[in-house]
């Protein structure tokens, strides 16, 4: 079986946990015998029996697919979505609905992204909670749909969790405003925890990157950029007393869970992705406001050396690989 990759933002424009999920996975495929290659655009003669497509696609995208008689398994990425209430699901489900139920209007409802994940072969999700977006708004049948979670490198599966806790806590993500990256570096000032960060903007001429770099005070706001091996990383985590994050939203944020593999206790935003991916086993801020935002944050610095990582169960990127195997045989015996 040959396998074609394709994806919708080249790597140059937006790095981050997309772009290692989509070249560790394309590893791991490697290692278990899987023929797997990036679509060629500039050929029209690349053969593959199936392409799997990571992030948002067109239906013109997919009828094209179809005429060549190419299955497309669409990795889709619901992580603002999947965090709404479930009352405002059901209300945005016959919106939707209805809105696609609507006759005439094709050239119109062609365009949007919605559709595509009724007319993709197989849609591939990482947690429950985005498989429940895909049946409750754009009712898309349960047989369509696989969980398959991320993996973590082997270096942080292979850790004895021999924490040597160090002075900071720290926080690994994109400097950007969906990380939340200068509202933690405020909070950090306020409640005065040293908090080590640890990523890389997507543009230097940012001006939130402009404003985070004004609040490095290497006090309370340490930084260092993404640019260090995972030996280093490892080191790092290792180090630290704790791993936080307060982003406006995850779907399955690696970070945390190679902070968790590592044997760090997390503090996280109280949302859905994180009540299923850590349960009870982490901390959570409370409600959104500076003050219990920085008591949240003060206490969870001062217990942090006692408390335990969540013990959840981890993957490898192989583990992911065999179970995009399963996918890929069924939906390609499904078209044949």
């Amino acid at each position: 079986m040959k396998i074609l990759f394709d994806h919708s933002s080249p790597f140059l424009l937006a790095h981050g946990g997309v772009q290692v999920q989509i070249e560790e996975t394309k590893l791991a495929l490697g290692r278990v015998g899987i023929d797997v290659e990036f679509v060629h655009w500039w050929e029209d003669q690349q053969k593959g029996d199936l392409i799997h497509y990571f992030g948002p696609i067109s239906s013109a995208y997919l009828r094209l697919a179809r005429r060549k008689g190419v299955p497309v398994v669409l990795t889709t990425f619901l992580s603002s979505t999947c965090n709404r209430s479930d009352l405002r699901l059901r209300i945005q489900g016959l919106v939707t609905r209805g809105l696609l139920a609507l006759p005439g209007w094709d050239s119109v409802k062609a365009q949007l992204q919605w559709q595509s994940y009724r007319e993709a072969s197989h849609l591939i999700v990482g947690l429950e909670a985005e498989r429940r977006v895909l049946q409750t708004v754009y009712g898309v049948p349960p047989s369509q749909i696989s969980i398959v979670p991320l993996g973590l490198d082997n270096i942080y599966l292979a850790t004895k969790q021999d924490r040597r806790p160090g002075t900071y806590l720290i926080t690994i993500g994109t400097i950007c405003d969906v990380k939340r990256s200068v509202e933690l570096a405020e909070l950090a000032r306020a409640a005065e925890v040293p908090i080590l960060f640890i990523g890389d903007p997507y543009s230097t001429t940012d001006p939130y990157w402009k404003r985070f770099k004004t609040l490095v005070d290497d006090r309370f706001v340490l930084y260092q950029n993404h640019r260090v091996d995972r030996a280093a990383m490892l080191n790092l985590l290792s180090s630290a007393r704790g791993f936080v994050l307060f982003s406006h939203y995850e779907n399955w944020s690696l970070a945390a869970h190679e902070a968790a593999a590592c044997g760090l206790p997390l503090l996280l935003p109280d949302q859905t992705w994180s009540r299923e991916c850590f349960f009870d086993q982490a901390s959570y801020f409370k409600p959104d406001n500076l003050m219990s935002n920085a008591e949240s944050l003060r206490n969870f610095y001062a217990s942090s050396p006692d408390l335990p990582p969540p013990r959840i169960e981890h993957y490898s990127w192989d583990d992911v690989a065999t179970r995009l195997i399963g996918v890929y045989n069924t939906v390609a015996k499904s078209t044949t």
